[in-house]
């Protein structure tokens, strides 16, 4: 590439990750593509979480591709984002539900295709606090990306919800500016050759096999998304039942929380600095108080925004230290695969969150509408508590032994 640590370059490689996220713009356009289309509210849920689906098999099918193809990362983040343009796109002239959700399953076709690229290539190219810092940055740059994507939604949802599905188009801009800064693979490989040693990307002393720690990794990564993701999901409908049918602002206040997130992402290579490992527990811990906030509101709309605000701050808090933990539990050869295997966990989590709710919603005799959306939450808080005592009393009896 022209140069590794050019702001222009790193734009540009996050210009794709802006885009990673956008399958959960129209959230805020739930309630009123749940009434139109006459779905069920987990029906419409799915709408937003369906391309998550796609995503866990094209993070592995996308390397496989490339190579029986014999396709560079380029090009292939170039067909990635081409499909999200168009399969996106699809909604805007259709209202049959099946025909939205297949075009929803292409989208996440096109988001898997280099999903992988984006996250491995920032761990094999930059190392220590530089690789902590652009992990945060490219989880910044998705959140930032979901935030704008939210907002322009929402202000195209005054239009008609068929006109919120016009947002995809700035997947056809990421794809211009990425085209016209990134070269191909090849000749990033021949420049990093000549790149000062900090640029290298070997100095990592990857282990010789691939730890078991990276299949918790990915069921923590799981839990983590069904929590988020659900509460994104479920707070527009709520919100609805406190408000009236007639509101409309729930895009505005995901946004808002989505700048949490953003922040977040921004600030967790100084934090972890700062508290190392101990970020994980601050992360739990704010992660399962928003849960408890959210679950128990009630009516109280302004505690239940408080709570959505929160939970986007810690979420990037744990989500880059679990990416960060991978050069430490694969082989270097191995470490797209072991990237692909937590992305697995995130996107199952995401796309497996309505099930999930309703699932819990079930268990406790409570229906699955109005303000009994929100019964998961507290149990989600709980799990989390436990989580962070158990990896607590891991990391203790690890050490004693040590």
């Amino acid at each position: 590439m022209k140069n590794q640590n050019s702001l222009l370059t790193k734009a540009a490689f996050l210009s794709v990750s802006f885009v990673l996220t956008s399958a959960y713009a129209i959230q805020g356009a739930l309630p009123q593509l749940r009434d139109a289309l006459g779905v069920s509210q987990t029906q419409a849920e799915y709408l937003a979480t369906t391309p998550s689906f796609m995503v866990m098999f094209f993070v592995i099918a996308s390397p496989i591709i490339s190579r029986l193809f014999k396709l560079s990362d380029k090009r292939m983040i170039q067909i990635g984002l081409t499909i999200v343009g168009i399969a996106g796109l699809v909604p805007f002239f259709i209202s049959n539900y099946w025909v939205i959700l297949v075009s929803r399953l292409a989208l996440g076709i096109g988001l898997g295709l280099y999903n992988s690229q984006a996250i491995a290539l920032i761990s094999i190219w930059y190392q220590g606090n530089t690789r902590s810092q652009m992990l945060g940055w490219r989880a910044a740059a998705e959140q930032l990306g979901q935030a704008g994507t939210l907002l322009v939604a929402g202000f195209l949802l005054t239009f008609g919800w068929h006109s919120s599905f016009l947002v995809y188009a700035l997947a056809f801009a990421a794809l211009v500016f990425f085209s016209l800064r990134v070269p191909d693979t090849d000749e990033v490989q021949l420049e990093e050759e000549t790149d000062a040693e900090d640029s290298q990307p070997n100095k990592t002393n990857y282990p010789e096999k691939v730890s078991p720690m990276v299949y918790v990794l990915a069921a923590f990564a799981f839990f983590l998304v069904v929590d988020f993701v659900g509460m994104e999901n479920r707070f527009s409908s709520i919100a609805v039942a406190i408000n009236g049918s007639q509101y409309h602002g729930a895009s505005m206040f995901l946004s808002l929380m989505l700048i949490g997130a953003t922040l977040g992402g921004l600030t967790y290579g100084w934090i972890q600095e700062k508290l190392g490992f101990g970020t994980v527990y601050l992360g739990l811990g704010l992660m399962a108080l928003s849960s408890f906030m959210f679950g128990f509101a009630g009516d109280n709309f302004v505690v239940m925004v408080i709570g959505l605000l929160l939970i986007g701050f810690p979420l990037q808090l744990v989500s880059p230290l679990i990416f960060n933990q991978l050069p430490n539990l694969a082989p270097l050869k191995w470490q797209s695969m072991a990237t692909s295997l937590v992305l697995i966990g995130f996107n199952l989590g995401a796309f497996l969150s309505p099930s999930v709710a309703e699932l819990i919603n079930h268990l406790f005799g409570k229906p699955n509408e109005g303000l009994a959306l929100a019964t998961p939450f507290p149990v989600y808080g709980i799990i989390l508590l436990v989580i962070a005592a158990g990896i607590y009393g891991y990391k203790k009896v690890s050490t004693s032994k040590s």
